[in-house]
């Protein structure tokens, strides 16, 4: 019992840690801002349900492989994705994200559709997914890898969720939210 505790506070941090600066959580927040906040949050939910459930299939899969080869494997694809997040220009990836999300939003017109497809979409490769894949394939506790993971991840959305429905708007850092009465509904 000790074990799994530790083992999944290990996981919820690590995953809460990744997630928490990441586009997607930025991308439900700016979604919040638009739509009603609870089906938002539940797309977002679902999406992050979804990509975790094959974040762990996908590290129980890496499991079954012979150890040396996937440590040097994930070494290397840390090291390549860290260069990349370090080359990335920040206000270019906000930029392209925004678009992103208006895109979708054109697409789909309800909110739960829009959270759930820019999420889902968003999550695929993200540091989040390879660090759940890594923690099952190295502690091979599908449940508790799963749930942790999910749990951290809905925190991040959460905290999106809450801080719009606390402040009437929510905004990203250094950016102007439009006044409440603005918002289209949705």
């Amino acid at each position: 019992m000790t074990h799994a505790l530790g083992l999944g506070f290990t996981v919820f941090v690590v995953i809460f840690l990744i997630e928490l600066p990441d586009k997607t959580a930025l991308a439900a927040l700016l979604l919040a801002t638009r739509h009603r906040p609870i089906p938002v949050f539940v797309g977002a939910a679902a999406a992050f349900l979804v990509q975790s459930l094959v974040a762990v299939i996908a590290g129980s899969i890496f499991a079954l492989l012979p150890r040396e080869p996937v440590r040097i494997g994930a070494g290397i694809l840390f090291l390549v994705m860290a260069g990349l997040l370090i080359r990335q220009n920040l206000k270019t990836a906000e930029a392209q994200e925004a678009v992103e999300v208006e895109r979708e939003e054109s697409r789909y017109r309800r909110p739960f559709l829009t959270a759930f497809m820019v999420v889902f979409v968003a999550e695929w490769g993200d540091l989040s997914q390879l660090a759940t894949a890594a923690l099952q394939a190295r502690y091979r506790e599908p449940l508790i890898v799963f749930t942790a993971a999910t749990l951290a991840l809905w925190t991040v959305s959460a905290i999106g969720r809450r801080s719009r429905s606390s402040s009437g708007t929510a905004s990203a850092p250094g950016s102007r939210s439009a006044p409440s009465s603005s918002r289209p509904p949705a």
